[in-house]
């Protein structure tokens, strides 16, 4: 008779603390998803703007990651009178 294999799950786990989408992080990466969070622009406007050079440039992480230096947004906000 074959054996029947249970896992147990922790109930307790510890929440994963984020940034309040209302606060830029200290430092770090952000994803488009997060940087459309504090920049008032679509997604095309985004990828626009990039390509003409008048928004901050992202950094490839990875083959499939894209994410903007925190820095280079806050510079960014800072050049168009934005409050962060």
């Amino acid at each position: 008779m074959p054996k029947t294999i249970t896992a147990h799950v922790a109930a307790s786990a510890a929440p994963i603390a984020t940034p309040s989408p209302t606060t830029l992080p200290p430092m770090g990466f952000l994803r488009q998803s997060q940087v459309l969070q504090f920049v008032p622009i679509s997604k095309s406007t985004l990828w626009r703007r990039v390509r003409t050079r008048t928004f901050p440039e992202p950094v490839k992480l990875s083959e499939r990651i894209t994410a903007w230096r925190v820095e280079d947004i806050r510079r960014w906000i800072a050049e168009q009178g934005l409050p962060t």
